[in-house]
C-alpha cells in the first residue's frame, strides 16, 4: 500500500466515489450518537407538567394535641390541568402547573395556605401525576385513537397498545404483523414485571423493618433497574418517615400522661399527709373545746379545711384516673398503628405476588406467539434490528414551545406525553 503525501492530494481524490460513502457514513453515526446522548440527557430530567395531565393532590397537618395527623377534606383530590395550563384548588387559587414539577407546585400550594391561614408552619402537602395527558396513535395501526400514557411508553408500546399493525396489510406480512403485536406486549410485561420484581423487593425491606431495598439478581440483570429500585426506594423512605413520625408521636403523648401522672401522684402524697396534719389538730382542738379551753368555732374551721381538702384529693385521684386512661389509649393506638402497617404490607405483598404469577403466565403465552411467527415467517427475525425499518416507519408529531415539529423515530424511542405517533408500512416488500 503507497501513502501519498498531502501535497498530493487533489479535491478529486477526496471526493471520489470509494472515499465519500465512507465520510458520509462517518456522519452519519456521528449524527446518531449525538441524538441518542441528547435523548438520555432529556429523560434524565424530572417531568414537567403539561396540559391533561391528573394530580392528586394531599394536604396534611400534624395536631400536637390530638396527636395524629389532620388531613384537609377540602383541598385533598384530584385535579386536571385546564386547557390553560393552570391547576384550580380551592383556597389555595389558580396555579400556573404547566412546565412545572410536581415538587414545585406542592411547595407552591404550601406557600399559598399558609399564606392565606396565617399558619406557623406550612402544611404538609404532596402532588403526585395519577395520569398523563394521553398519546395519540395514528396511521396503518387496527385501533387508532387516544391511550393513555406510560412513563416507560415507547413507539412499540403505543403501537401495540392501538391493537398492532392494521389487519388490511399484505398477506404477506400477517406473521410479522402477528411478531410486532406479540413483541409489543411482551416488552410491556417485561417492564411491568420488573416493576412488580422491585415493588415486592421493597415490600420485603418493609415487612423486615430495613432501610434499604435489595434487588433480586434477576431484577439487576434487567435495563432501568436501577430507577426502577431508587423508585421504590423513595417510596420505602417516604413510608417509614410518615410510620416513624406517627409513633413519636403517640409515643411522647404517652410520655406526657406518664409525667403528669407522676406529678399528680407526688400532690396526692401531699394531700394525704395534709389531711392526716388536719386529723391530728382536729383531735387536739376537739379536746381542747371539751374543756372549754377553745371556742367551738375553731374546731368547725378545721373540720372544713379537712372536708376541703380531702374534696382536692379525690379531684386528684380523678385526674389521675384519667390520665392513666388517656396513657392506655396512646398505647392501644401504637399498637393499632403497628398492626395497621404489617397488615397493609401483608395485603400489598399478597397483591404484587398475584401479579406476578399472572405476568409470568402472560409473558409465556406471547413468547410462544413469537416463536410461532418466527417459525412461521423467517424474515420477521428482521424485527428484531434495524431492517424493522424496511416494513414499517414510525413519526413523532410534537409540540415543542408551541411549535409543531415531526421526529422521525425507531420502535424504541421513547414517547413523550401528548405525543402522535404515526406509523407507516413501506411500499415494497420487504
Amino acid at each position: 500500500m503507497r501513502i501519498v503525501p498531502t501535497s498530493d492530494v487533489s479535491a478529486s481524490s477526496v471526493l471520489s466515489k470509494d472515499k465519500f460513502p465512507l465520510r458520509l457514513l462517518f456522519c452519519l453515526v456521528v449524527a446518531a450518537v449525538l441524538q441518542l446522548t441528547l435523548t438520555r440527557q432529556a429523560a434524565a430530567e424530572p417531568y414537567k407538567l403539561g396540559i391533561m395531565d391528573k394530580v392528586s393532590v394531599r394536604v396534611v397537618e400534624w395536631q400536637t394535641a390530638e396527636g395524629q395527623f389532620r388531613e384537609w377534606p377540602g383541598i385533598t383530590g384530584e385535579y386536571i390541568i385546564g386547557p390553560n395550563g393552570d391547576l384550580a384548588l380551592p383556597f389555595a387559587g389558580e396555579l400556573q402547573a404547566t412546565g412545572h414539577t410536581t415538587s414545585e407546585i406542592a411547595k407552591e400550594i404550601a406557600r399559598n395556605l399558609q399564606d392565606k391561614f396565617g399558619l406557623a408552619d406550612a402544611p404538609a402537602t404532596s402532588v403526585e401525576i395519577i395520569e398523563f395527558r394521553p398519546v395519540f396513535v395514528a396511521g396503518e395501526v387496527h385501533t387508532p385513537g387516544k391511550y393513555p400514557y406510560d412513563p416507560e411508553m415507547t413507539v412499540l408500546k403505543a403501537v401495540s397498545l392501538a391493537g398492532g399493525m392494521r389487519r388490511g396489510l399484505d398477506e404477506g406480512q400477517r406473521f410479522e404483523r402477528d411478531f410486532i403485536n406479540a413483541k409489543g406486549s411482551y416488552d410491556v410485561l417485561v417492564t411491568e414485571r420488573a416493576r412488580l420484581m422491585a415493588k415486592k423487593a421493597r415490600l420485603t425491606a418493609e415487612g423486615a423493618d430495613e432501610d434499604k431495598v435489595a434487588p433480586p439478581e434477576a431484577l439487576a440483570k434487567l435495563p432501568g433497574a436501577d430507577e426502577m429500585v431508587a423508585d421504590e426506594m423513595s417510596i420505602l423512605e417516604t413510608n417509614k418517615n410518615a410510620f416513624d413520625l406517627r409513633l413519636k408521636g403517640l409515643n411522647e403523648l404517652q410520655e406526657l400522661y406518664s409525667n403528669e401522672i407522676v406529678s399528680l401522684d407526688k400532690k396526692v402524697d401531699n394531700q394525704n399527709r395534709q389531711v392526716d396534719l388536719y386529723k391530728r389538730e382536729l383531735d387536739k382542738t376537739a379536746k381542747l373545746v371539751d374543756k372549754g379551753l377553745v371556742v367551738s368555732s375553731r374546731s368547725l374551721g378545721l373540720e372544713t379545711t379537712l372536708a376541703d381538702t380531702q374534696a382536692d384529693l379525690l379531684d386528684l385521684d380523678a385526674a389521675s384516673l384519667r390520665a392513666k386512661q388517656e396513657m392506655n389509649k396512646a398505647a392501644l393506638d401504637t399498637i393499632d398503628l403497628k398492626n395497621e402497617r404489617k397488615s397493609k404490607i401483608a395485603l400489598d405483598m399478597q397483591e404484587t405476588k398475584s401479579k406476578l404469577d399472572e405476568n409470568t403466565l402472560q409473558i409465556k403465552m406471547y413468547s410462544q406467539l413469537m416463536t410461532e411467527a418466527l417459525v412461521n415467517a423467517p424474515n420477521a427475525t428482521q424485527l428484531t434490528g434495524v431492517d424493522a425499518a424496511k416494513l414499517v416507519s414510525y413519526t413523532i408529531v410534537r409540540t415543542v414551545a408551541g411549535k409543531v415539529t415531526e421526529i422521525p423515530a425507531s420502535e424504541s424511542t421513547n414517547v413523550q406525553p401528548g405525543d402522535l405517533v404515526k406509523v407507516a408500512v413501506a411500499n415494497e416488500k420487504s
